[in-house]
């Protein structure tokens, strides 16, 4: 087992319990962090987090994406912060306000603020009314979201040089959109390979199906893993 674990948080967006609990076991020896994501926490409910993280002491990433008006999200995150995630995410697109008010509301966690979702892409920003390139967008809502507590931000790979340079070297950089050199890019616009992304300044790599779609999702996860040491 390595002495470090690899800085990555492998995406447990499984059909069924005991397929996350499957790949949460294969994995955790390689990395620091699994991540479970709003499909599989509404289908399991609250359960699935003691089930994937068992007795590893592995940190986990609850990706609920919160979005509401500022006092839903304090109550929503008062009652995940139970759980003792290392990290929650909202939406920085809520607001300073509601930032602030999960900050707030779970004072242990780590509150990571999703700035663009990696799926976006220009025409489909200027679909939604954020007009200019992706990076202005990820760079006014970073700037907010740590002006709100946020402790991480979460930005596609592509953006995470220009966000560290505006938001200095004490907030967590979370970047999806993560894929091996030659893996298929799927449903993710913006994307980089494992080793640029910390290059460019990020802490914390999301991977998903190129880990959890192979064969043997625990090789997967240490060889991607031995490749960032």
């Amino acid at each position: 087992m390595p002495q470090t674990k690899a800085p990555i948080a492998v995406a447990l967006d499984a059909p069924d319990v005991e397929t996350a609990a499957r790949w949460a076991n294969a994995v955790t020896p390689y990395v620091s962090v699994v991540k479970v994501g709003l499909e599989l926490f509404c289908r399991t409910g609250p359960s699935i987090v003691e089930t994937v993280r068992g007795g590893t002491g592995v940190g986990l990433f609850l990706d609920l994406k919160l979005h509401d008006i500022p006092n839903t999200v304090a109550g929503a995150a008062r009652s995940v912060a139970r759980l003792k995630p290392k990290y929650l995410t909202v939406h920085a697109g809520g607001g300073a306000a509601m930032v602030r008010a999960a900050v707030e509301a779970a004072p242990d966690v780590c509150i990571a603020a999703v700035t663009v979702l990696t799926s976006l892409n220009d025409e489909a920003l200027g679909a939604i009314g954020l007009a200019g390139p992706p990076q202005d967008a990820v760079r006014r809502l970073a700037v907010l979201a740590v002006g709100a507590g946020a402790g991480a931000l979460v930005c596609s790979p592509q953006e995470v040089s220009l966000v560290r340079s505006e938001v200095g070297p004490d907030v967590v950089l979370i970047t999806p959109g993560v894929r091996p050199a030659g893996a298929d890019a799927q449903d993710q616009a913006r994307v980089a390979t494992p080793e640029q992304a910390l290059r460019d300044g990020a802490d914390l790599l999301v991977i998903g199906r190129p880990i959890t779609g192979a064969a043997d999702p625990g090789a997967a996860a240490a060889r991607i893993a031995a490749a960032l040491s």
